[in-house]
């Protein structure tokens, strides 16, 4: 795979490490980046919230000094209120890459329009997007920091929007287009659709396309890119718990078959160090170890670590009580093969969209809509 280049800006291994929320703070993304190349994008942020500048936004678009890209992915649903976060950022050097995301199906968002349920409001989605690329490219002289966005296929299977946003985005200026196959309605359940994603590369030839979905490994990250002939992919729910994928994606995009088969000693030797980088994230060890404790399922994903140990490492407080409980583990316990592969997360079910009165009837805001939408700043993550 030849480098991904986003204006500017080149990324020598084709990969993205998709915004989570509560996972892509500057801990894991070190750890990521100590296994392999790519671009790795911070926590989402609302634009109302960094515009208004609280604590919480703040810390979520603080980088590390040796991060050489910064990335930073903003929801936003009011263009005026986008276009002064992507201000703050470009004049306050504070990114070297923004992303918007146009891809959350959580209810919470699309029942008032925001998120996945955006673009299907073509005037709003190409003002957001206008805006965004006008303040990104006034950056370092007029150079600008490449602008992508991440986008979903739609609010569902009768209500397609990923072709014609791609082309409002690409027309706009975009540096690329991200796409999710699935719509809105499937949330992360069932397959998904790399037709769509092909569909899109084929109809823009002129801008980098990347594709999301269903890639737990790296042979599917190199399934997808021959399938659908995409510029790069975004890994999402596959790398959680498995920082290590990053250094399978970067060997397989190089033609080699080197692969990470982590036994139970790295892998608790890992943990323990995502344990460590949280308490440096955080400042304080009591919220770091409570963070630390969703990983627990994941890391351990297969291996034949008993229940009750897992249990307690569920409830761990202290990294000293963390060390006490690690030192449990047989360490000598080998890569377990398939049981430590495969989908992770929580998938949900196909559910109806939440949306907005009459959202559905006109591809436009009416005036109702246009002032309810505002509430749909809500600091949450997903696509």
């Amino acid at each position: 795979m030849p480098p991904l280049q986003l204006g500017h800006l080149t990324v020598d291994t084709p990969v993205v490490l998709a915004p989570m929320a509560g996972i892509t703070n500057t801990a894991f993304r070190r750890l990521c980046r100590e296994y392999g190349g790519g671009l790795y994008v911070a926590e989402m942020v609302t634009s109302r919230a960094l515009v208004e500048r609280t604590p919480e936004s703040m810390r979520l678009i603080k980088h590390d000094d040796d991060e050489k890209v910064r990335s930073i992915q903003l929801y936003g649903v009011d263009p005026v209120t986008v276009g002064a976060a992507v201000r703050m950022l470009v004049e306050e050097d504070r990114a070297d890459h923004i992303d918007l995301n146009f891809g959350c199906p959580v209810p919470k968002v699309t029942r008032r329009g925001g998120g996945s349920a955006l673009p299907w409001k073509t005037d709003l989605f190409t003002a957001i997007v206008n805006a965004a690329v006008r303040e990104a490219g006034k950056a370092r002289g007029g150079a600008g920091i490449p602008l992508t966005i991440k986008m979903r296929k739609g609010i569902d299977e009768d209500h397609l929007t990923y072709l014609e946003a791609g082309r409002i985005a690409r027309d706009a200026g975009v540096a690329a287009v991200a796409l999710h196959g699935r719509t809105a309605n499937q949330y992360y359940s069932g397959t998904a659709d790399w037709d769509a994603i092909a569909r899109l590369r084929e109809a823009l030839p002129d801008v980098p396309v990347l594709g999301n979905g269903d890639i737990w490994s790296a042979e599917d990250a190199v399934r997808m890119v021959r399938a659908t002939g995409v510029d790069g992919v975004v890994v999402g729910r596959g790398c959680q718990g498995r920082p290590w994928l990053f250094g399978d994606l970067q060997a397989a995009f190089e033609g080699s078959d080197r692969r990470f088969r982590p036994g139970v000693d790295v892998v608790a030797a890992t943990f323990r160090r995502h344990a460590e980088l949280l308490v440096e994230n955080y400042g304080e060890e009591p919220k770091a170890l409570r963070d630390i404790r969703k990983h627990v399922a994941w890391y351990f994903k297969g291996y034949p670590v008993g229940g009750d140990l897992r249990a307690r490492l569920a409830q761990v407080e202290t990294l000293a009580g963390l060390d006490e409980l690690l030192g449990e583990l047989d360490l000598t316990m080998p890569y377990p093969g398939d049981a430590a592969e495969g989908p992770r997360g929580r998938a949900g079910s196909p559910k109806r969209t939440a949306l907005p009165d009459r959202w559905l009837e006109s591809r436009e805001l009416n005036e109702e809509q246009r002032a309810t939408i505002a509430a749909a700043e809500l600091d949450v993550s997903g696509g």
